[in-house]
C-alpha cells in the first residue's frame, strides 16, 4: 500500500513537470496544475491512510509512529528513484544520489534497533 501510495505522490508532485516537458499541459494556468495534482493526491490518501492504520501499533499494527515515519521516507526516495530512472530518463542518478539513499537505509536499520 505504501509502494502504491508512493506511486501516486511522486506523480502528483512531479507529474506535472513531465507533462509540461511533453507539452500536454504547456498552456495551463498554474492553479488547473495544482488542481490536477491534488486530484491525484486523493489517491495518494486512499492507500496512505490505510496503510498507516493497518500499520500503527496505535490500532494494534507492529510499527511506532516513527517506525512508520521512517520506512514511508525510504519507500517514498526508493519509488521516486525507480520514477525518475524510468519517466524522466534525462535526469542523471550520480553516485552522492545512492550514498544519500544509502544513509537513509541506514536510518530505517537505527529505527528498528531494539535498544532495550
Amino acid at each position: 500500500m505504501l509502494v502504491v501510495s508512493n506511486v501516486f505522490m511522486t506523480f502528483a508532485w512531479y507529474g506535472n513537470l513531465k507533462l509540461q516537458q511533453m507539452n500536454v499541459i504547456k498552456d495551463w494556468p498554474l492553479i488547473a496544475i495544482i488542481a490536477l495534482s491534488w486530484g491525484m493526491a486523493f489517491f495518494e490518501y486512499s492507500f496512505m491512510i490505510p496503510a498507516n492504520r493497518i500499520g500503527s501499533q496505535i490500532t494494534g499494527g507492529p510499527f511506532s509512529l516513527m517506525e512508520l515515519k521512517i520506512i514511508q521516507e525510504c519507500v517514498s526516495l526508493l519509488v521516486f528513484t525507480v520514477i525518475v530512472a524510468t519517466v524522466f530518463k534525462g535526469e542523471p542518478i550520480r553516485w552522492n544520489h545512492l550514498v544519500s539513499f544509502g544513509c537513509i537505509v541506514l536510518a530505517v536499520v537505527f529505527a528498528f534497533w531494539k535498544t532495550k
